[in-house]
């Protein structure tokens, strides 16, 4: 099954979440001037448009990143990130463009670092190819993603960064996702490993929290973002982001950049966060 497109989804409080994550460990690896790898497992297209029949349709931009584009009280680590969007749409004048995981991180390499992209999707392959193109150091794959864990880790430079951002169509999801880290770790345990989850029924997200902790897997943080309580009524409540083996600025950063995004994103007061670990060192 292959129907879910993130274009419906792009710029979102969960995009905003996710990419503030995924540029606080990338500035995090860069503070050595030796090269790393990056693998992007479910890439997507990469750059989106917000004004298209897709995007439009649900508009989730403009409860994500369209509440920080103006505001001048943004924390510095929230700053970078908008500004990385303000790029994108030609310094910032208006919003009509979203960076995807894999634009945020090309825009964030060094000419010493290398990246793998992967997508399956029919339509969106060819736009992702498409779209990088002109990056020397990244390579763009129509592959499973789960699969490039076995078959690129561990990477020639003993240094890198997996991003896994499976739709969850499937059930199968949840477990597919613990064990692509727990695959990948064998491979390669000093590598970082960063795991987006949706929150639209706890249960669901719980077999991904207890399959790590049953993991031995040690390092596991956990940061989430929440818009309303967990409700059995359809529709994602929260989202999160699941790091193994942390930059240990990662922590601290983010317990101090989600009461702001709680706040901005969540005017209405029914918002919570959390950054818990799952297992510590």
């Amino acid at each position: 099954m292959l129907s879910y497109r993130h274009s419906f989804h792009a710029g979102n409080h969960a995009d905003v979440l996710k990419h503030i994550v995924l540029m606080l460990i990338i500035e995090n690896l860069k503070q050595k001037e030796k090269g790393f790898y990056y693998l992007d497992t479910h890439a997507g297209v990469g750059r989106y448009r917000l004004f298209d029949e897709t995007a439009e349709k649900t508009a989730e931009f403009k409860e994500g990143i369209a509440r920080l584009w103006e505001r001048e009280n943004l924390p510095e680590e929230v700053r970078r990130y908008v500004q990385i969007i303000k790029r994108l749409n030609y310094g910032g004048k208006e919003l009509r463009y979203y960076a995807g995981s894999p634009l945020i991180a090309a825009g964030l390499l060094r000419a010493q670092d290398r990246a793998l992209l992967t997508e399956l999707h029919p339509t969106d392959f060819p736009l992702l190819r498409n779209n990088f193109k002109q990056y020397a150091n990244i390579s763009v794959k129509r592959e499973d993603g789960f699969q490039q864990l076995k078959a690129t880790l561990p990477p020639k430079e003993r240094r890198g960064l997996v991003l896994i951002d499976p739709p969850y169509e499937l059930k199968e999801d949840y477990d597919l996702t613990v064990k692509a880290i727990e695959e990948g770790y064998k491979r390669f345990a000093t590598g970082i490993y960063a795991l987006w989850y949706p929150v639209v029924l706890r249960q669901q997200t719980k077999r991904i929290f207890k399959g790590l902790e049953n993991s031995g897997i040690r390092k596991i943080l956990k940061i989430e973002l929440a818009l309303r309580p967990d409700s059995d009524q359809r529709g994602m409540t929260a989202s999160g982001m699941i790091v193994v083996n942390p930059p240990w600025q990662l922590e601290t950063q983010m317990k101090k950049i989600l009461p702001y995004l709680t706040e901005v994103l969540v005017p209405q007061g029914t918002g919570h966060w959390s950054v818990q670990w799952i297992t510590p060192e």
